[in-house]
């Protein structure tokens, strides 16, 4: 057994509803106990650590769930930051050349691997993705999530219409038929899943949509993994390609909406759509750092959890600017405040770890430093640049640690990725 020393923080309980007293654990001088399995046996203070190889990793270094992206697109990567336009324009003149590349294996593995690479840098250990329509490119993200020990729920695009020929499935059969296979394949391999991924509702046929509907329906435990209600155009585009319904009725016609649906961004749902999510469990990935870059607008998280819908944290590389749920947190605290809301840090690193975990439905097996669970950690070096080190090194309490990692932090201050007790990345 691996008994590694250090400060140890993690939640424990959701601090939505009443406040983060008593919905984490810290210990100043702490340990966490790796079993040979690569689970976690105990967690506490470092006076009560069990007999095992002590891997000291100092009193300034904090131990810490790792983070959960609950929504981006690994062959968009390469397009980070690309300069100009709102999400249908922005899909027009960059995302959709860019997917067509992936066409080409070898570019897919190019790109897999960096992606991979840089999730595990930034210290995030699990994610819901996105791939394009091709199978062997999709093939490619599983195959080296897999090599590298990543948990990852992936899924093949599913679209038919409204997009370049090129990027098009040439039949909702066809595209039916290369999901399942790689359903089939990879869908509880392992630490990886299977998403159902149709892009969203106005590049899906009504057919498109109900082959998507029959996956799910042969398939239940798999996931479902689209877009809604991200920009007010979009909006209203879905309402003239389906005048008979709204946004998320469109999805839950076709039995694609139950608790394993995560549906990104969710900025303009109505309160009907909420009441819907809710009564079916849906999920919502907010997804802060894109909804500004693209200028989608404010997601208004306090009436989405009100409603009873669970919500994680997503950077949605490529609208998304970076890989990093540091400023994913940072992003989110900015978007409330500037609706008269203020999220501590306990509320920030909740979604961007044990709620990413119970939004993707993997709280069960990671999220949190509990016994039992998978030990997915990360190690954070609070002097990974000189001014985190000024910053941390004047920290007089927790709240205001996280603070500083939360504003300040990015890959360098993650000193060491865990998932399954093996060392995936490491600086």
């Amino acid at each position: 057994m691996q008994v590694y020393r250090a400060r140890v923080f993690t939640p424990v309980a959701d601090p939505f509803p009443n406040g983060p007293d008593a919905t984490y654990r810290y210990w100043a001088s702490g340990f966490l106990a790796v079993d040979d399995n690569g689970r976690i046996h105990s967690v506490g203070d470092s006076s009560e650590k069990p007999e095992g190889t002590i891997i000291d990793l100092g009193d300034d270094a904090l131990i810490t769930p790792g983070f959960i992206d609950t929504h981006l697109h690994a062959p968009q990567l390469e397009m980070i930051g690309s300069y100009g336009g709102h999400l249908l324009e922005w899909l027009n003149r960059y995302t959709f050349p860019t997917e067509r590349k992936f066409e080409d294996p070898e570019h897919a593995r190019e790109v897999a691997l960096a992606f991979y690479d840089e999730l595990l840098r930034h210290g995030t250990l699990a994610a819901l993705v996105f791939s394009t329509i091709h199978p062997q490119a999709t093939d490619i993200f599983f195959e080296e999530a897999e090599r590298r020990g990543f948990r990852g729920i992936i899924g093949k695009t599913m679209m038919d219409r409204n997009a370049p020929d090129y990027l098009l499935d040439a039949s909702p059969k066809q595209s039916y038929d290369e999901s399942r296979t790689l359903l089939q394949k990879w869908h509880g391999r392992g630490l990886l899943h299977y998403a159902i991924t149709p892009r969203f509702a106005p590049t899906s046929t009504p057919e498109l949509l109900e082959a998507a509907g029959q996956l799910k329906k042969e398939f239940p435990d798999a996931w479902v993994h689209t877009h809604i209600s991200e920009n007010k155009n979009e909006v209203l585009w879905v309402q003239s390609l389906f005048p008979e319904a709204e946004y998320a009725d469109v999805y839950d016609r076709y039995g694609l909406l139950d608790e394993k649906t995560v549906l990104a961004h969710g900025v303009w749902l109505t309160a009907e759509e909420l009441h819907l999510l809710a009564a079916r469990g849906a999920r919502i990935s907010h997804c802060p750092n894109s909804n500004l870059f693209l200028g989608s607008g404010l997601f208004p998280l306090f009436r989405v959890l009100d409603s009873g819908v669970h919500v994680g944290l997503g950077s949605d590389i490529g609208a998304g600017t970076t890989p990093s749920m540091f400023n994913a947190m940072a992003d989110a605290y900015k978007v409330q405040q500037v609706q008269n809301v203020s999220l501590s840090p306990f509320h920030l690193w909740y979604l961007a770890t044990l709620g990413g975990a119970r939004a993707l439905r993997l709280d069960d097996e990671t999220g949190s430093l509990e016994p039992g669970k998978s030990a997915d950690f990360i190690v954070i070096d609070p002097h990974g640049t000189p001014l985190l080190s000024m910053r941390t090194g004047r920290a007089a309490s927790l709240v205001d640690l996280l603070a500083g990692l939360i504003f300040m932090g990015d890959d360098r201050a993650v000193k060491r990725s865990v998932i399954a007790g093996k060392i995936v990345s490491e600086r």
